[in-house]
């Protein structure tokens, strides 16, 4: 099984769970069984069928926007951590 680490803004939508064990062999099929199992967790994340722009997810250290995207293979015991973009602020 692989987790994904859920931030604490969205931790609502997934009865305050700060980490949820999710199946599948790539990052999006592991944030499809994630919002399979949350389903208010879809619109928080995605826009059709890809990511928001302002959510960031990451294997260890590595930014998957770097790698393969959603497409990036995981294996079993990975661990995922969604990170929200945060904006604002004065200059």
């Amino acid at each position: 099984m692989t987790s994904i680490k859920i931030p604490t803004p969205l931790r609502i939508y997934t009865a305050n769970q700060a980490q949820v064990n999710v199946s599948g062999e790539t990052v999006g099929a592991a944030l499809n069984d994630l919002v399979t199992q949350h389903p208010e967790l879809r619109q928080h994340l995605f826009n059709g069928s890809e990511l928001r722009n302002f959510v960031n997810v990451f294997i260890d250290d590595e930014d998957i926007r770097f790698l393969d995207g959603l497409k990036t293979e995981i294996t079993e015991g990975d661990s995922l951590r969604i990170i929200p973009s945060i904006a604002g602020g004065v200059s």
